[in-house]
This record gives structure tokens, sequence and C-alpha cells, in this order.
């Protein structure tokens, strides 16, 4: 089947789904318009629609020509707090917020994709789940829609998801099996010290102090706790204490992330955090709250999959445009998904010289891996549903 000259024939509904959905950015459970355009869309090329799935998150059924595997296609929906300065005719029209990540890519590949399965898949078996999933970039929307039922009834046997990747060039396809994104946490930690007059600091207990000894001890974590060949990162993003020049602070507070793509690390961190902290504020005379919310798992391509993956990049894009990316410390829950079927999640290349980072103000791409990314998701189904 010539899916290359199928897609191209899409290529104006593809990019116009890309546009819409750009300028009607919505940050994590408020995807109201987002998800409505989606369904109204879906609804109206016969698919059988659930909404309000983990609030706004959406599911498109296209069973097939008989029994068969269930093949689970993701896109995550969310955008960013980010003013958009790419000066684009498109450009969000809700002010603070953009598709900063790539997220506006991912739906127009998925609904191009389903588009198309559609009309050219009536000999396929089994079902495709289009599964438009809110809050990617936290708290989560992905084991809330799990939790719902979105894995089963069918059951769902395999899942695929990409995203827009601006460390590979553009035009390329990145795959790689095993450990791709690593887990990631948060937490937020409270010292309650004694606060008191600059010139007395023996009456105080130096809130700030104390927790500038609890960064350098969480730092060491990773430096004296970790094996070395085990990739870790701790990161304080955030610390503010007192108000004035002559005022000790008699509260400090502190968040920040955890990161590993091993589970057993990952599993041990809210007690490796505790029993330091507890030790450093007992030392020093303060108290502490500490909250440790557990994120997203570290993200685990199956290995089956990724070399049917690999292999539909090699007939989209040829061998030479097929690289296999760094693992990165990024998180993504899509890994819950790829926890409960044989799963693979793969980059699309978008660098190019003068671009700028996901997350950026600036971000944007090439419109034409719309077409590369629609392709490889018609090339998937075939090969597994066929």
């Amino acid at each position: 089947m010539e899916f290359s000259k199928i897609v191209k024939e899409h290529e104006d509904l593809i990019i116009h789904f890309r546009r819409d959905l750009h300028k009607i950015p919505e940050v994590a459970y408020t995807e109201e318009k987002t998800s409505a355009y989606i369904a109204n869309y879906l609804e109206k090329e016969g698919f059988e629609v659930t909404k309000g799935i983990a609030k706004t998150g959406v599911v498109a059924l296209l069973p097939l020509s008989g029994p068969g595997k269930t093949l689970l296609v993701r896109s995550d929906i969310d955008a960013l707090p980010v003013e958009e300065e790419t000066g684009l005719p498109f450009a969000s029209e809700h002010p603070g917020v953009m598709h900063a990540c790539g997220h506006d890519a991912h739906m127009a590949m998925v609904l191009g994709a389903a588009t198309i399965l559609k009309k050219i898949g009536k000999d396929l078996k089994g079902n495709i789940k289009f599964v438009f999933q809110p809050a990617e970039e936290g708290p989560g929307g992905a084991k809330p829609m799990i939790e719902e039922g979105v894995m089963e009834n069918p059951h769902v046997d395999y899942a695929v998801g990409c995203h827009l990747w601006p460390a590979i060039p553009e035009g390329t396809v990145g795959v790689r099996a095993g450990r791709l994104l690593a887990a990631m946490d948060r937490f937020d930690l409270k010292i309650l010290g004694k606060g008191g007059h600059g010139a007395m600091p023996h009456l105080c207990v130096d809130a700030l102090e104390v927790g500038t000894q609890v960064v350098g001890a969480l730092q060491r974590i990773v430096s004296r706790q970790m094996n070395p060949l085990t990739p870790t990162v701790v990161t304080v993003g955030s610390f503010h204490a007192g108000t004035t020049f002559n005022i000790i602070p008699g509260v400090a507070e502190m968040c920040g992330t955890t990161r590993t793509f091993d589970r057993d690390v990952w599993q041990s961190w809210p007690e490796r955090m505790e029993k330091i902290i507890r030790g450093v504020c007992e030392s020093m005379g303060a108290g502490y709250e500490l909250k440790y919310s557990q994120g997203y798992p570290p993200l685990v391509n199956d290995e089956w999959m990724t070399e049917v993956v690999r292999r539909c990049a090699v007939d989209t894009v040829g061998e030479e445009k097929v690289v296999e990316p760094e693992p990165t410390m990024g998180g993504e829950d899509m890994a819950f998904f790829l926890e409960k079927a044989k799963g693979c999640f793969y980059f699309l290349g978008v660098g190019r010289e003068g671009g700028f980072p996901l997350h950026n103000s600036k971000f944007t791409f090439n419109e034409q891996v719309l077409l590369t990314g629609v392709e490889m998701y018609c090339r998937i189904a075939f090969h597994l549903l066929s």
C-alpha cells in the first residue's frame, strides 16, 4: 500500500488540525475546548467516542473487520503556562498558555491517522483505540484513564505513542528498546526553625541555614549513595526563605524533583530523603514537613514492539534516518500505558539550526514532520493487525 501517497492526500487536513489546536491551548484538566474539538470531529467521522474520561480525556474506538488484537494509539492534549512568542499567524489565543511541547502536533497526527485508518483499514482485524490524554505535563492523566478502564472493553494488547524531539535531526525517527525516559517525582519541603533578630543568632534556629544544609545533603545522595553507573538526579528547583536583611527566617520552603531509570531506586526515594532531612533538622534543632509525591515510573519500551516500530520507521524515512536516541531524564506518563501492554514510545526529530527547545516560548517545527508521524501510525497498525 502506498502509505506516503495516501497521507500526502490528507496533508491539508492534518496541518489544519495542528493549527486549529495550536490556537486553543489549555493546561492540565482544563482542556475543555481541546477535547470538544477532538470529540466533535471523531463523532462526525463515525467513531465510537467516549468523552470525559479522567475529566477531559477522549477515546475513539475503531472496530475492524473481525476478531483480533487491540492497538492503542495515544496523544497527550494539554499545554504549558507559557506566553507564546513565535509570531505564528495561528499563535495561541489564550494569554499565558502555549503548546510549547508539541502536543498540538501529537493530536494532529493521531487525528490524521484515525481518519486514514478508518478509510483504508477495512481488512484489518481487531480494534484500534485512539486515546487523547489530559495532563501529561502534570499531574498526569494516563493513570486516571487506566483506572477508569481505558485498557479494557476491548482489552488493549499493544500501545504506541510518539513525541516531537529537537535533540535529533529534523526528518529522523528515534527508536530505542528498553529504558528511554526516567521516573519523575516531586518533593515539597518546609523547614521549621525559630526566627528572630539578625544580630542575635544564638536565640534563633535559622531555617535558611538549615535549608542550605539540607540541599547539600540531598545532593550527596547522588554522589555518595548511588552507583555511579546508575544515572540519578536530585534537583532543588525552588528555595524561599526570609523577608529582609536583618531578620533570621524561621521558615524556609523548597521544592524539587528526583529522576532515575532504576525502579528500585525510584521506590527508595521517599525513605532516603526522609532519613537525611530528619537527620539534618534534628542536628540543628529544626522541624520539617515533607510531602513526597511519586509521579511517573520509568518508561520502558518492549523489545519486540520496538523492533516493529523500527521496521516501520525504516519503511517510512529510510534506514539512514532511523536513529537510536540517548535516554533522557525527562519523564512521560505514557509509561503507565506501557506497563499494561506491549508498547513503544518513540521520537520524531525536529532538530534544526536556530531552532528552540521544548518548553520554550518560541518553539515551533517544520509541519512536514506531521506527515511522517501519521504514516508511522498507519504502518504500525497494518503491521500489527493485518
